[in-house]
């Protein structure tokens, strides 16, 4: 056994340091082969006795959001060690970018394609607006300002109302069209496997824009200043250019999913843009594995998934199987009364807390990112243990 995969792996070997010296084909490779096989899976069982496959392929494309979320924020806190906790806000930004550029309510007939450049162009600019006044914040601090930002950018849309409608938001966000083809046998934006289609196709330049910066001179700057602020400013990199260009570009990535995903609901409410968005979002790049975009992609993905397919499944289950209440002491436990879709948050908190302790480097950690946590946890031990023998 152990001989036939070594030799499995000489034969992939030359297919392998190819597709490790060409990223974007790579990427676009995976990028094709996820796209054929996830609606194929939902065709076998047990996944067909959830949903049909138009189901499962515009619950896809509502992943692909989260996703390109999970790839913007890795940038920032994966990559440069920034902690943001009101990403939501750039998020929220974009979305309301492509209402005023192309709804009833404003007016504008922009085209989403262009759209898609502006709303991250415009997230860019705030992303620039946050990092300006928190260059010399670290740790705690950074994420009570980022906090307190994704807090404020929900409530002001909120109340102003002459200028959002408020609590109601804006409908009628025009849907993207093809140009002569969105008609064409049903293939229009009403059909979910456009938007799915869109959506990775987004996803894959997302992925190719962070590859290719992640193994520039400005990913590298990045991973010093993670580690190390003050040694970092010693070498020569400048932190101020640094940290700006994490928030912009972590904040575009955001903006496009908010032009997204707005132009695929047709409309928005503040209350879409809470601190939840944040915390599912944090909580997909930690599990997925810091500092990793793939890693980040499968975890985000992952994540959605449970939290709208597999909470329902199991919900639904639970309730299917009339099972007699359990009596544990004082306490009677229904599972049957459980909803376990409320709980979900709850489940996110249990499982950050399993993986800080079992496995911090996340699900599919970057390979430095988990030498640089067993190696900080090997000091840790050996420094005990010497405190220990001295004692």
């Amino acid at each position: 056994m152990t001989t036939t995969r070594i030799g499995l792996r000489q034969r992939l070997g030359p297919a392998r340091e190819f597709l490790r010296g060409h990223q974007s084909l790579s990427i676009t490779f995976g990028m094709a082969i996820a796209a054929v096989v996830l609606p194929l899976i939902v065709l076998i069982p047990p996944f067909n006795g959830f949903g049909t496959q138009k189901d499962f392929v515009g619950g896809f494309a509502d992943a692909g959001v989260f996703v390109l979320l999970a790839i913007g924020l890795n940038v920032v806190v994966g990559l440069a060690g920034l902690l943001d906790l009101g990403y939501a806000a750039f998020f929220a930004i974009g979305a309301y970018t492509m209402a005023y550029g192309a709804s009833g309510y404003s007016g504008l007939d922009t085209p989403f394609w262009i759209m898609i450049v502006v709303g991250a162009f415009v997230a860019a600019v705030f992303g620039l607006l946050l990092g300006a006044p928190t260059l010399r914040l670290r740790g705690d601090y950074l994420a009570i300002v980022t906090l307190g930002f994704g807090e404020i950018v929900p409530l002001v849309f909120l109340n102003a109302d002459t200028y959002t409608n408020g609590t109601n938001g804006i409908t009628g966000i025009a849907q993207p069209s093809l140009y002569g083809l969105a008609g064409i046998n049903g293939f229009g934006f009403t059909n979910p496997w456009p938007y799915y289609i869109t959506v990775l196709l987004i996803i894959t330049i997302a992925t190719m824009l962070v590859y290719r910066l992640q193994d520039s001179r400005l990913g590298r700057a990045w991973v010093a200043l993670r580690e190390d602020e003050l040694a970092a400013a010693s070498m020569g990199i400048n932190t101020v250019s640094t940290k700006l260009l994490a928030f912009a570009i972590g904040a575009s990535t955001a903006g496009l999913a908010g032009v997204f995903y707005s132009a695929k609901l047709a409309s928005i409410t503040p209350q879409q843009f809470e601190f939840q968005v944040s915390f599912t979002a944090l909580a997909m790049v930690v599990l997925g594995g810091m500092g990793n975009t793939w890693g980040v992609i499968l975890g985000a993905f992952i994540v959605y998934e449970i939290q709208s397919q597999g909470l329902h499944q199991l919900d639904a289950f639970a309730k299917s199987l009339h099972a007699p209440p359990i009596s544990l002491g004082p306490i009677t436990l229904d599972l049957s009364t459980i909803n376990f879709i409320n709980y979900q948050y709850l489940l996110f908190g249990l499982a950050l807390v399993l993986m800080m302790l079992l496995r911090p480097e996340g699900l599919f950690p970057s390979r430095r990112r988990r030498e640089e946590l067993h190696e900080a946890a090997a000091e840790v031990e050996a420094t005990a243990a010497d405190a220990v023998s001295q004692t």
